[in-house]
């Protein structure tokens, strides 16, 4: 073959990337690296569009900066407008590509994009990447991975098993074939081109378009080296529970979340820190939730669209769906000083804590009587961290109906309040609009 396609999907980085190494060693003379605009305005079954303007932005900065690291080894990065599914067999048959190289995603609708190409009549070559764990490395075969998270850990723990050495920098890549003509009814300038400009909310615990928080591989491999220069992971475990602040947690997930930082280069760097400034429970309780990731990573690929039911992987019916105390959750209008106060934050920065996502997503399901999916999808549409398997997997387990045998997690918001909230801090910054 003389040219292939390299699909960027949830990987918008060019270190530690097995499926770009994969495109460029594969025997092609020619690598066309593309990028497929989805309609963002399209709606989801709860009124709402899919993607907002938070994740828009945090995406424009992303690809801009893998533009500009291809422009450096000689490439570039088309963006294309539309669906993956009519998009590349179109650019396929412009540049005379008959082969397409990417990530494997284990969500359904990613599964379907990909069969969707396959039918259209083009080669696709998938590679799993995006877990800290090869599936093949563990203990057991993904159809047998345990049913909760401690026993999967412990194992792993107990056997040794350890990420792959995360892949360099490319020193360069394929080049472009010569003289392509791609129709212009399929390019667009970038993501930014629907983005709407607006002064970033200071308040922010994620302010991305800073110069720290940009939302590019270049500025998420700077984050981690200041962040581990500054030994913040031996603190992380005392400060992952606040509300607010940009230094509590790593913010680590947004970078992770369009692939412009790799799991495995996380890691491995964690293992240096450790090694040169020592461990301890801060510093384990990072690598702890990195595992976290993986096994919702894995439990995709052992349930795939089972975990998308309505029921998730449980038998018992759910509830009529509240859609108005959905509408007033949404809209911080719950009444709930605490929630409103996290929903406003959402709303206003695209970011909420960890804690707080537990508690408002709690307060729907348990509270409201509002159905999880319709929450999993308003976390999808506002996070500048959403990520489709860890929003799954999360929902999941506040609603109870993912692998927990406790039946879900009901959180007392008085209690909440008390024990990370005392002095009403969070509550003053985030009380009002």
């Amino acid at each position: 073959m003389s040219t292939v396609l390299f699909w960027f999907r949830g990987d918008l980085r060019l270190h530690d990337q097995p499926a770009l190494r994969a495109a460029c060693t594969s025997g092609a003379r020619y690598v066309v690296p593309v990028y497929c605009h989805a309609d963002y305005d399209e709606p989801t079954p709860w009124g709402f569009t899919r993607v907002g303007r938070h994740r828009r932005a945090v995406l424009a900065a992303a690809l801009r900066d893998v533009d500009g690291q291809l422009a450096r080894l000689g490439s570039r990065l088309l963006q294309c407008r539309g669906a993956a599914c009519t998009t590349l067999p179109a650019l396929a048959r412009a540049v005379g590509a008959t082969a397409v190289v990417c990530e494997e995603i284990a969500a359904p609708q990613e599964q379907a994009e990909v069969e969707a190409l396959r039918n259209a009549g083009l080669r696709v070559h998938t590679l799993w990447q995006n877990s800290l764990l090869e599936p093949g490395d563990l203990p057991w075969a993904v159809h047998a991975l345990p049913g909760t998270f401690t026993p999967f850990r412990q194992e792993v723990e107990r056997l040794g098993v350890k990420p792959p050495v995360p892949l360099k920098l490319p020193a360069r890549i394929m080049p472009w074939p010569p003289g392509v003509d791609v129709p212009p009814s399929l390019c667009c300038t970038s993501a930014a081109d629907s983005v709407e400009r607006r002064p970033q909310d200071m308040r922010s615990s994620f302010p991305y378009g800073t110069p720290a928080f940009d939302g590019g591989e270049t500025a998420g491999l700077a984050h981690l080296t200041q962040y581990l220069a500054r030994k913040l992971p031996h603190s992380y475990k005392r400060t992952r529970n606040a509300l607010t602040g940009v230094d509590y947690s790593s913010k680590w997930s947004p970078w992770l979340a369009t692939g412009a930082l790799s799991a495995r280069r996380i890691m491995a760097e964690l293992r240096q820190f450790e090694a040169t400034n020592g461990a301890n429970d801060g510093s384990y309780w990072l690598w702890f939730e990195l595992l976290w990731r993986d096994y919702f990573r894995f439990l995709h690929l052992q349930h795939g669209r089972r975990l998308y039911r309505a029921g998730g992987l449980v038998e018992h019916p759910k509830g009529r769906h509240n859609a108005k105390a959905f509408e007033r959750w949404c809209q911080a209008c719950t009444g709930e000083p605490l929630v409103d106060a996290a929903m406003r934050e959402l709303q206003a920065t695209g970011y909420l804590s960890n804690r707080l996502r537990q508690v408002v997503a709690s307060y729907l399901v348990h509270e409201l009587g509002g159905d999880w999916r319709a929450g999993a999808a308003w976390f999808e549409a506002q996070l500048v961290d959403y990520d489709v398997y860890n929003n799954q997997g999360n929902w999941l387990y506040i609603a109870g109906r993912g692998t927990d045998p406790r039946g879900g997690r009901r959180f007392n918001i008085q209690k909440q309040l008390s024990q990370y909230d005392a002095e009403g801090q969070y509550l003053r910054l985030w009380g009002t609009p």
